[in-house]
């Protein structure tokens, strides 16, 4: 397995991992057309070329020479000295192969080089991920309630990973 950087052209993939993991993974978590409207709203080939302009970096994990997963991340989010990992998926077929622990490694390796103290992200209070991050060693900071319109709410953990 390989992990490596996209470019702007290749954020198709992030896309496309997007659409075949969310209804497996949300699909006890969340309604149908909740899902539909965040995957178009988060998973928005603009929305993420934007992300890209403004400083993201978005790595993909390739098993024998497929796509099977991704992350996105910014550095120095909120503040310098923080990486906010927006964005992991794997997909459904090539979960529990370890390919989450290596791009959270990656990105673990990159941000110790780059003097960053902590990794943040936001996960779904109710998604099986949780107990995933606290086996990296996440913690739980707090709950946040966040309203992404369209009468949706998205009940999320805030956890932190010191390094």
């Amino acid at each position: 397995m390989i992990i490596r950087a996209l470019n702007r052209n290749e954020l198709m993939i992030v896309h496309e991992i997007a659409h075949l993991t969310w209804p497996d993974t949300f699909k006890e978590i969340l309604r149908k057309d909740q899902i539909e409207y965040m995957l178009n709203w988060m998973y928005n080939l603009n929305l993420l070329e934007n992300q890209v302009d403004q400083g993201h970096l978005f790595f993909v994990a390739e098993h024998a020479g497929k796509p099977a997963g991704f992350i996105g991340i910014e550095p120095n989010h909120p503040e310098k000295g923080i990486t906010k990992i927006h964005k992991i998926y794997i997909l459904p077929s090539m979960q529990g192969m370890g390919i989450g622990k290596k791009l959270i490694d990656h990105v673990i390796d990159l941000s110790v080089q780059s003097n960053i103290s902590a990794l943040l992200l936001n996960v779904n209070r109710f998604n099986n991920a949780v107990h995933f991050y606290k086996s990296q060693g996440f913690e739980i900071l707090h709950e946040e309630n966040i309203d992404i319109g369209n009468g949706y709410l998205m009940e999320d953990f805030v956890m932190r990973l010191s390094i």
